[in-house]
């Protein structure tokens, strides 16, 4: 793995005990989370939309219909910031002052680029497809020539980027701690339940293997 990434004007933390430029750690929350928000000046106002994504090497892949509002606008203001954040817990003190959230997060800026060949363009697609539930996409219809030119990808270097990080009980004023409060963390976790067939699925379908082997909860 490529050296820990450098700090920027605009990636610099002003908490420098949260921040962090280690590329595993800027990967780990990447690569965890199932979706990231992307945020861009729209042609009258400030946008940001969720988008679901995927990260091969170094190099974050999104996707969309070309006719969004994001890929027509990147034509013209083509800078993008993209934010991926994870709770981890809530964190109760004993003052509201004091109160806060366990979390994992990171920040990219930069100027993505379009996947134009069809080849590069599918193989993005089935990245983003892997990266939802692994062993998937074996048991699809393979995607079509028309559906692959009908979507817009997107590529942006992991270049300019930074992870904050949150950690720990709460941090309350020593006088604080005296008091008769309860005080700690109410932890959070993605859990992935029961799947819910589609209606008309045909009969005699069972949940396929790759679903169930992939930490479903009943």
């Amino acid at each position: 793995m490529p050296a820990d990434l450098v700090p920027t004007d605009a990636t610099r933390p002003r908490r420098d005990e949260r921040g962090s430029f280690d590329r595993a750690l800027i990967y780990s929350v990447i690569d965890e989370a199932l979706f990231c928000h992307v945020g861009f000046v729209g042609e009258d106002r400030p946008v940001v939309i969720p988008m679901l994504h995927a990260r091969v090497e170094h190099q974050l892949l999104l996707h969309g219909a070309p006719a969004t509002r994001l890929f027509r606008v990147l034509a013209k203001a083509p800078e993008i910031c993209v934010t991926v954040t994870l709770l981890d817990g809530l964190v109760l003190a004993r003052s509201a002052f004091e109160h806060s959230a366990n979390y994992r997060s990171v920040v990219i800026f930069g100027k993505p680029h379009r996947v134009r060949g069809l080849e590069e363009r599918t193989a993005a697609l089935d990245a983003i497809t892997d990266k939802l539930v692994p062993g998937r996409r074996p048991h699809l219809r393979p995607m079509t020539e028309n559906e692959v030119k009908a979507t817009a990808v997107l590529r942006l270097a992991i270049s300019e980027a930074s992870a904050k990080v949150r950690t720990g009980p709460p941090k309350d004023k020593e006088p604080d701690y005296e008091l008769p409060i309860w005080a700690g963390v109410v932890p959070f976790e993605l859990s992935r339940l029961k799947p819910i067939p589609d209606p008309r699925n045909l009969e005699g379908l069972d949940v396929p293997e790759h679903i169930r082997a992939w930490g479903t909860k009943a």
